[in-house]
């Protein structure tokens, strides 16, 4: 089987009434950041979160009589796993899925909901594969891959489909990248439509392993990232030249980029993204100069992002952007001389939300103290109005992060 437009739209009679056609919604608060028209192609909206309910249904549906009745296998530790596991309790399929050791147990648990059974082992997905290959031997299973199988394809390139028909013309799609499933499929769907638009795939720049693949660079691949769901180190080898073909370029997306654009997605664009689903996003603020004035499409992949990571993402673009702000404060150490402090910040529209008073272990005279106050603000001038307020009025302080010493 050779994925074609063809195959892609038979793909989509697969899915029709099975997975959510998710909206192509135009965002006003990111155009007018950008500088862009911008529309999202919201996949967060199905029922597993993620797009890749799309192609587990489209290649459990492939299967033979004897494949569904044995039983499917697949290795992954978030999205795919769900994807399988749902769609093939609806078909009546066993679904084995192998997951890492360190899978967290909210990822278990819903894949296990889902009614697949777990199986954990290995420290990363990689080394899950040998394992996995040696149960699909013994009990005869049919391997489901996350993104190198036509059929995968295929149902990934349903998004394609649906943008080609919701949008009468526009100027580029940014697409997630791990292993290339996705962008494959869309950039084939694109391709046979005879629209002259640029097909941009984005990685996490910690797995440049398509970027490292097209253009013969042997940048490393590694390392945390918030966008796990597109960790790959090594793309497919059916997904390799389907790029290579139609995509136009693909890019990458640093750490602070992808923080920054989840935080964005979620205050500004109102929708949740993970980390994978919003690189779009971060590649498009970090080349506003390129497509301003363009009509853009973001393909937001998934919202299946760890609540703590997102509580985290939070806070940290909020110190950032200065909303949050931690000062050190001297002041003589008597009573009352805290409550006027506070005052003082209150007098301003500082909220406190933490104070550690510090008597003994800060190198200060015996008679002062220094007091590490956590504020919210409004931005990074609010701040520096608040710390010109204290000091006018006899209270040395700096912002913590300051190598300066308060006093």
């Amino acid at each position: 089987m050779t994925v074609t437009i063809d195959t892609i739209r038979a793909a989509a009679r697969t899915l029709a009434g099975a997975v959510v056609r998710t909206p192509l919604v135009r965002s006003g608060p990111l155009s007018d950041m950008t500088g862009a028209e911008v529309y999202l192609k919201l996949e967060t909206l199905q029922y597993t979160g993620s797009f890749k309910d799309r192609g587990a249904l489209v290649k459990l549906s492939s299967l033979s009589r004897d494949q569904s009745k044995n039983g499917v296998i697949a290795v992954s530790a978030g999205n795919h796993a769900q994807g399988v596991a749902y769609h093939a309790r609806r078909l009546g399929i066993p679904a084995t899925i192998v997951m890492p050791l360190s899978t967290p147990f909210t990822k278990i648990n819903r894949t296990e909901a889902l009614g697949a059974k777990v199986v954990l082992h290995g420290d990363t997905v990689n080394a899950c594969m040998p394992f996995a290959e040696e149960i699909m031997r013994e009990r005869k299973l049919t391997f489901v891959h996350p993104f190198d199988d036509e059929h995968i394809i295929a149902g990934q390139g349903t998004i394609g489909l649906e943008i080609l028909d919701d949008l009468a013309a526009f100027d580029a799609i940014l697409v997630p990248v791990g292993g290339g499933g996705l962008i494959s499929g869309i950039a084939i769907a694109i391709a046979a439509s005879g629209r002259k638009t640029e097909v941009v795939g984005v990685e996490a720049a910690l797995y440049p392993s398509m970027r490292n693949a097209l253009q013969g660079e042997a940048m490393p691949a590694g390392g945390a990232t918030l966008a796990e769901g597109i960790a790959i180190k090594t793309p497919g080898a059916l997904t390799l030249p389907i790029v290579r073909d139609h995509v136009d370029t693909v890019v990458t997306a640093d750490e602070l980029l992808l923080e920054d654009a989840v935080q964005t997605m979620i205050v500004s664009a109102k929708v949740l993204a993970e980390g994978a689903g919003a690189v779009p996003l971060a590649a498009l603020t970090a080349m506003r100069d390129r497509f301003a004035g363009k009509t853009v499409v973001l393909v937001v992949s998934g919202a299946n992002i760890d609540s703590r990571i997102l509580a985290s993402v939070l806070l940290r673009g909020m110190v950032r952007s200065g909303q949050m702000v931690r000062l050190r404060v001297t002041i003589s150490d008597a009573p009352g001389i805290l409550a006027r402090v506070a005052q003082l910040i209150g007098e301003l529209g500082g909220n406190i939300i933490e104070i550690v008073h510090q008597r003994l272990f800060f190198d200060v005279p015996v008679k002062q103290a220094e007091v590490d106050i956590v504020i919210e603000t409004q931005d990074a001038d609010h701040v520096a109005e608040i710390i010109d307020h204290l000091e006018q009025r006899g209270f040395p302080t700096c912002r913590l992060s300051d190598t300066a010493h308060a006093g």
